[in-house]
């Protein structure tokens, strides 16, 4: 089981949401806490919030190579080697993927896809020569599984980060680096406010920001799952090892629907040449597959 006292984490997103939520169940854990954001107002009102001297915060666009590793050196300096990484910052873009333009793609893509490959190629190499473990966390969503035609680049990215949690799954547990995925519903958080922190340069072809949906969305949203609900449900997972942590329990029934859907997709054909020796490299596959998803619980 991960330890958490006396460990450093670096939060993305760190100043609202989930991501509030986390610093203040890490601090609670004994952890020291570097709160990433992209707005240093936010950063200065949660650090008041906080109020607590193991915390600190960092202004950061995780979209940013350079800045993700100049975040990293500035919070070995103060904290030691981070080795406790929350890959949670996000915005969505509430429109289908026909809808958008190349300049859509690349806001998304860069926040919530290539935020966490920076987290995860900057401290993870880290982690490892440290030689004390650790754990990745990276927020996905049930987006990550469950899609519609709306939102359609946001539901990409989510994918893909599910994708890449279960391989680093499979990577680091050798180094004693746990990984899990979160995967949460409807959150109370500012999401659904993404525009205001859009870059005027990524702002190309983009469409005028439908201030009505807004609205609509922001009732919404003040249903959403309470940050600090989420967090602690999301340290539990750690602590179990759990590939997938999902919070918000009402989905379970869905899923199994769409799994039921997945399986009846599938068709007995007649065996194909090669059939016979296929099966034995896929009954090897399979079996690694499965020892890599037990992570740290070998």
């Amino acid at each position: 089981m991960i330890d958490f006292k006396d460990r450093v984490a670096f939060v993305t997103g760190g100043a609202n949401g989930i991501g509030i939520g986390l610093v203040r169940a890490l601090l609670a854990e004994g952890c020291k806490v570097a709160i990433a954001d992209i707005r240093q107002d936010a950063i200065d009102k949660a650090l008041t919030e906080v109020n607590n001297p193991n915390a600190m915060g960092v202004q950061l666009d995780v979209s940013s190579r350079e800045q993700m590793a100049a975040a990293a050196e500035k919070v070995e300096a103060q904290f030691g080697v981070v080795t406790l990484l929350f890959n949670n910052a996000g915005v969505n873009l509430f429109q289908s993927i026909e809808e958008s333009s190349y300049s859509d793609w690349d806001w998304l893509m860069g926040v919530n896809l290539n935020g966490p490959i920076n987290g995860v190629m900057t401290f993870v190499p880290r982690m490892i020569e440290h030689g004390k473990g650790g754990y990745v966390v990276n927020t996905a969503s049930m987006a990550s599984i469950l899609a519609a035609g709306q939102p359609g680049i946001y539901n990409t990215t989510k994918f893909a980060i599910r994708g890449m949690s279960t391989s680093l799954r499979g990577s680091l547990a050798k180094h004693n680096i746990g990984v899990s995925v979160v995967c949460p519903g409807l959150v109370k958080s500012y999401i659904y406010a993404s525009d205001d922190i859009r870059p005027q340069e990524l702002m190309v072809d983009a469409k005028p920001v439908d201030k009505e949906g807004i609205e609509r969305l922001a009732g919404v949203h003040d249903y959403g799952m309470e940050p600090d609900v989420i967090a602690a449900r999301v340290i539990d997972g750690m602590k179990e090892d759990r590939h997938h942590i999902f919070p918000h329990p009402e989905f379970k029934d869905e899923l199994r629907e769409v799994f039921d859907e997945m399986l009846d997709d599938f068709r007995d054909y007649e065996q194909d040449p090669g059939y016979e020796q296929r099966l034995g490299f896929e009954k090897f596959r399979r079996d690694s597959y499965r020892e890599q998803r037990k992570g740290l619980k070998k």
